[in-house]
Formats: C-alpha cells, sequence, structure tokens
C-alpha cells in the first residue's frame, strides 16, 4: 500500500497542472491509451491462465498506470523542468513495480524483499554445502542438530534434459557413522515459473524434513529438489515433449543418481513425488507412469491435467500435435487404460478459495479408488501461493513418511 501511495504521489507530480493545451488536450490522450492498454492486456481471452486464475484487478490497474507514466515521460519530457523529468523517470520505475509486486502478491513467490534478493543474488540456501563437504561430514559419532542441502549436478544420461543444479536434503541419520542407511525418497516439483530452491526458500521443506528428523532420532527421508523446467519459463508440465524430456529426467534421470550416489532405496514403496501447482499436476502423472519407480504422492493445487493454455495451444506446446502423447498424459485417461495399480496412495492438498481444484482433487481421487489407488483430499484455509502450499506440505509431510515406512494409514 506504501508503494502505492507513494508510486500515484509521484505520478501526480510528473503530470503537473501545467500549460491548457496539456491539460485539455494532451493528458486525456494519455489517459485514454493508458486505460485501452490496461483493457486489451486483461482482457479474459487473452490468455487461458486468465481464464483459470484470473490476476486481481491491482496488477492490471498498475501496468495501466506504468503505460500512463512512461507516456507522461516521452510525451512531456520536452518543456518540461529537470526535476519533473526525473519525477516522471521515478514515477514510471514506481508503477512498474508496484505492478509487479501485485504479481508477487497473487502467486505468493517473495515473502519479503529479502527473500527476493536473496534469490537474485544467488545467494546459498541455508545449510547448503557441497557434496565434497557432505561426504566430509558423514562418519559423525552423534546425530547432528540438523541435516544438509546439498548442491548436485546429476547428469541427464537418460533424459538429455538441459536442467539447472539440483538440491538433495540429507537428513541427519545419514551422517552418522560409517555405513549409509538405505532411506527413503521424496523428489518435490514447483511451479511451471521458478527453479529446484523454491521448496527450499518458500515450501520450507528443509525445516520440515528437520523438525521431523528432531523427533525420530535424525531419521527422515532424502528429499530431492528437482528442476522440471530448464529454465524460468519453460512450462514443460513434466512431460516428454518439444520442451525438452522432463519426465524422463525426473523418473529416471534422477532416481539412479540418488540411488547411486546416496545409497537411497531402489524399493519403489520407498519413493514418492509432490508438488504445487504444475509440480502437483507433476507428482499425480510421474505415479500413474511410472509406478515401477514411485508409489506415492502428494498433489498441491494440482490441475486435472497437464494445460498451457487452451487446449490447440496444450497440444502444440507440450506435445507437438501428437494426440497420442496427449492422451498418455491426461490422468484420467491413464487410469482408465491402466487398470488396477497395486501399492499407490496419495494425498490431494487444494485450498478453500480454489474452487475449480477442489472439484478436479475430488474427480481425481474417485478415479484414483475406481483403480486400487487409495487417496485423500484435504482442503484448507488459503489460495494459490506458496504461503498455502507450505504448511499443507508440513501438514501432510507424517502421512507421507508413513506411506514411505509400509505404514498405510488413511
Amino acid at each position: 500500500m506504501v508503494v502505492q501511495v507513494v508510486a500515484g504521489g509521484v505520478l501526480l507530480v510528473a503530470v503537473g497542472w501545467r500549460d491548457r493545451r496539456w491539460r485539455w488536450q494532451v493528458l486525456p490522450v494519455i489517459v485514454g491509451v493508458s486505460v485501452l492498454l490496461g483493457l486489451l492486456a486483461a482482457y479474459p481471452g487473452a490468455t487461458a491462465v486468465r481464464q483459470v486464475d484470473p490476476i486481481p484487478f491491482v496488477v492490471w490497474f498498475w501496468l495501466a498506470v506504468t503505460a500512463g507514466a512512461l507516456l507522461v515521460l516521452v510525451v512531456g519530457w520536452r518543456g518540461a523542468r529537470w526535476w519533473r523529468r526525473g519525477t516522471a523517470v521515478l514515477a514510471v520505475g514506481l508503477a512498474a513495480f508496484a505492478c509487479a509486486n501485485g504479481i508477487n502478491q497473487f502467486v505468493g513467490y517473495y515473502p519479503t524483499l529479502g527473500a527476493a534478493f536473496d534469490d537474485w543474488t544467488h545467494k546459498p540456501l541455508p545449510g547448503q554445502t557441497s557434496l565434497p563437504g557432505a561426504v566430509h561430514a558423514a562418519g559423525a559419532a552423534n546425530v547432528p542438530a540438523a541435516g544438509k542441502l546439498v548442491e548436485v549436478t546429476i547428469p541427464a544420461t537418460y533424459s538429455h534434459f538441459e536442467h539447472r543444479q539440483e538440491l538433495v536434503y540429507l537428513p541427519p541419520i545419514w551422517f552418522v557413522g560409517h555405513r549409509r542407511p538405505v532411506l527413503p525418497v521424496v523428489e518435490l516439483i514447483g511451479g511451471e515459473r521458478g527453479g529446484p530452491g523454491d521448496w527450499v526458500r518458500l515450501g520450507d521443506a528443509v525445516r520440515v524434513s528437520d523438525d521431523y528428523a528432531h523427533l525420530h532420532r535424525g531419521y527422515a527421508p532424502i528429499v530431492v529438489f528437482a528442476d522440471a523446467t530448464g529454465h524460468f519459463d519453460n512450462d514443460t508440465e513434466c512431460v516428454n515433449g518439444p520442451r525438452g524430456n522432463a519426465a524422463d529426467h525426473l523418473a529416471r534421470d534422477i532416481p539412479r543418481y540418488v540411488e547411486k550416489t546416496f545409497g537411497a532405496s531402489r524399493n519403489p514403496a520407498q519413493w514418492a513425488v509432490g508438488g504445487f501447482s504444475m509440480g502437483g499436476t507433476c507428482a499425480l502423472d510421474l505415479v500413474l507412469q511410472y509406478p515401477h519407480v514411485f508409489n506415492h504422492f502428494v498433489d498441491i493445487s494440482g490441475d486435472l491435467a497437464p494445460y498451457t493454455g487452451t487446449p490447440a495451444q496444450t497440444l502444440k506446446d507440450l506435445y507437438g500435435g501428437n494426440v497420442a502423447a496427449q492422451h498418455a498424459n491426461e490422468a484420467l485417461l491413464v487410469m482408465r487404460a491402466h487398470g488396477h495399480y497395486t501399492n499407490l496412495t496419495g494425498v490431494f492438498l487444494t485450498s478453500t478459495e480454489e474452487i475449480r481444484h477442489q472439484h478436479e482433487a475430488q474427480e481425481l481421487s474417485r478415479a484414483a479408488a475406481a483403480v486400487g489407488i487409495r487417496s485423500l483430499v484435504e482442503i484448507s484455509p488459503g489460495t494459490h501461493t506458496w504461503q498455502f502450499a507450505a504448511p499443507a506440505f508440513a501438514t501432510a509431510f507424517p502421512w507421507l513418511v508413513a506411506q514411505l515406512a509400509g505404514h498405510r494409514t488413511t
């Protein structure tokens, strides 16, 4: 609110009263063009994303204000005094920041300016160490107070998927003694926009794991923070297709590397995959398509099926026009084609504000039950942001660890 008030005040100073021509001829045109640009950007049919998860009005308002401030700067540059020009430049920056922050509030990506700065400057995450450092720390006589977060470069041996460095959480028990325990594994996948560190910075997954380990003598699963997109704006939906073989990376590259490097379990009953938003869609799809790799899932606000926009756009973007490939990645069709599954469990977590996701979770859960998959649907207060996903995952974590340990709770 402070940013918006300051931005509005600075823009009023930049506009100024000036002369009669400015007030009655130039300024109305600037306002009209700005409003038109805002309306065109906010048009509900512009993208399917806006149809499904409408972006708040405040974002489009400040987008229009940013356009207006830019027009004031350009059109009013000639004849304006130096201080008014400087104020106009400042107004553009503040309005753009207010617009960007509106988007940030909508998705809940950066809770603080400090979090944004740490991400932009690539500051190491809390507890982060190198793989040699983790190996050197192994062999402790006593259980450490916390696990370690290891940055790894996982070879894309099977997928040839161009991905960023990923992260692996090793629980305290991994560092005790000289013989590595055979531990279960949880792969975590973020949303379509972001990176492997999101589940650490925003999802609080390391703290959740450490808290669990503290109550269980250092025991917790290994957690892999996977890269399903390769870069910030590459929405793969975790399928193999024109945007890269993301599924092969998640279901083949990562398991083999983690099993070999960290001595993790090779039993699919001790492997789980979870995610938020796009990652939730991925979690369910990966379990359905690779039950020989993963037996458990946590789907937080995922969709009914992978999508990037309209059906035609999705078919082109994700599958290169291959309808058979599209059907092979749609959960309801996959379950129908596969038939009965054995020993699969999962949970669908969604918020009170996500009415569409609630209906889809119920539909998917019913379809899963029909093919032998035991699943829960839990609805908690919140909306489609990391501020909902983080505590939702924390609540589900003990249930998930119980599944990995073979205790089939319902």
